[in-house]
């Protein structure tokens, strides 16, 4: 099945609201080295529309680890809860960054699941995240 259309002047809307920044991992599109993809929150695989309020900008990476995955499990509890919704959730209310700005820390189930699913810390973001941060432009702000 091939990706949905999604017009440009929706795509700008959705870049607009995310601030063009990665919803989970939280990358800026102007340090990524590419533009974010625009993702579907529910995939359209599970009859997710392509509508603004199901979409928000995701980095390729974190777009790829999170496919169609909608719920994880919580390292710690064990239990299956839903994975972190950008559109809907604050960051701050689910995540904090490391002390030294390069690991990102779920504070919730649903924070600690995303983490783990969505490979939030993968070894590439981190690599780079390494960097950034050396020159100042990483973590941002919120």
């Amino acid at each position: 099945m091939g990706r949905p259309y999604i017009p440009e002047s929706l795509r700008r809307v959705v870049a607009e609201q995310a601030m063009y920044r990665c919803g989970y991992c939280q990358t800026a599109q102007a340090i990524s080295g590419m533009k974010l993809h625009v993702e579907h929150i529910l995939p359209v695989s599970l009859d997710g529309q392509t509508v603004e309020s199901n979409l928000w900008l995701a980095c390729a990476m974190c777009n790829d680890y999170k496919g169609a995955q909608i719920h994880a499990i919580d390292p710690i509890s064990g239990e299956r809860v839903p994975l972190f919704n950008p559109r809907t959730q604050k960051w701050l209310d689910h995540f904090v960054w490391s002390e030294d700005g390069i690991y990102i820390i779920g504070q919730t189930p649903c924070g600690r699941a995303s983490v783990n699913a969505i490979q939030l810390n993968n070894e590439y973001v981190v690599m780079a995240r390494k960097n950034w941060v050396k020159i100042g432009l990483h973590p941002l702000r919120q």
